[in-house]
């Protein structure tokens, strides 16, 4: 995987991959009726300088629990309309953890279409 970002290389990655979810969401009239499967991807980019740990202690580190819980918390809330929405939120929510440095989301609905494995969305942004 390249760094989409230099100032990234003096960082750790961490990541949630391929987490799939049954969720409401879309503009369509079926899509607001039913459940779609999504699979949702996360990647947090947090400096080496803070999260090296010392004593071996998960609290020097960002805890891949909070990848999950912020994802979760967030489809909690109900129906959305847009993928684009979701991962704009997700990002938004993700990067507000002082120690993360950038962060990657990605959506995609592997179920709309028949002849392709999936449309999606991705959005990237770091604090610098």
């Amino acid at each position: 995987m390249t760094v989409p970002d230099p100032l990234l290389a003096q960082c750790r990655r961490l990541f949630l991959r391929d987490y799939e979810v049954w969720i409401n969401i879309g503009v369509h009239d079926f899509e607001k009726r039913a459940e779609q499967r999504v699979i949702i991807n996360v990647d947090l980019w947090v400096p080496l300088a803070v999260s090296t740990p010392q004593a071996d202690q998960l609290d020097e580190v960002v805890d891949y629990d909070f990848i999950r819980r912020t994802v979760a918390q967030r489809l909690s809330k109900g129906h959305i309309h847009l993928q684009e929405t979701l991962c704009d939120e997700l990002l938004t929510q993700l990067l507000a953890h002082p120690k993360v440095h950038a962060v990657r989301v990605s959506t995609a609905k592997p179920d709309v279409y028949p002849d392709c494995a999936a449309v999606g969305v991705e959005v990237f942004r770091s604090k610098t």
